[in-house]
């Protein structure tokens, strides 16, 4: 690799030297990269125990099923509700020991506000056990 100390003529040099901001930039890149939180991607998932016993889990006595059509029309067990008896309902499911799974089935033309409404009145009346039915359906879709 020749270098050239420019020329004699007492001319100042016309070319740039990129060496330092070479430099400069490779620092900064390193820097960049140190200085980056690595991004975990994790789940936390609670897996069961592993008890020693092998008895199956309790058998469910009932399942609850809230259907939304396309007209945003709420159906509780097949029959039609407004969102106060609804919330009635949901009230009696969760006094009931063992508490009864529910399962929410919107039809996918229902409007979203309705949808949304009744999620809202799910949560406040403190179900915990719920499940969304109907959604294997769409897994080649995306």
């Amino acid at each position: 690799m020749a270098m050239s100390g420019g020329k004699d003529d007492g001319e100042p040099m016309m070319e740039m030297n990129t060496t330092p901001l070479i430099d400069v930039m490779l620092v900064l890149l390193i820097m960049f990269i140190i200085t980056i939180p690595i991004q975990t991607h994790a789940v936390k998932v609670d897996l069961p125990q592993n008890t020693g016993d092998n008895t199956p889990p309790p058998v469910e006595p009932q399942k609850n099923k809230i259907t939304i059509d396309p007209e945003s029309r709420i159906y509780w067990n097949g029959s039609q509700v407004d969102l106060v008896t609804l919330r009635q309902y949901l009230d009696a499911s969760v006094q009931i020991s063992p508490e009864p799974e529910l399962h929410f089935q919107p039809d996918p033309q229902a409007r979203y506000e309705t949808v949304d409404t009744v999620l809202a009145t799910i949560k406040r009346s403190a179900v915990s056990k719920l499940g969304f039915v109907g959604n294997e359906q769409y897994r080649n879709d995306f």
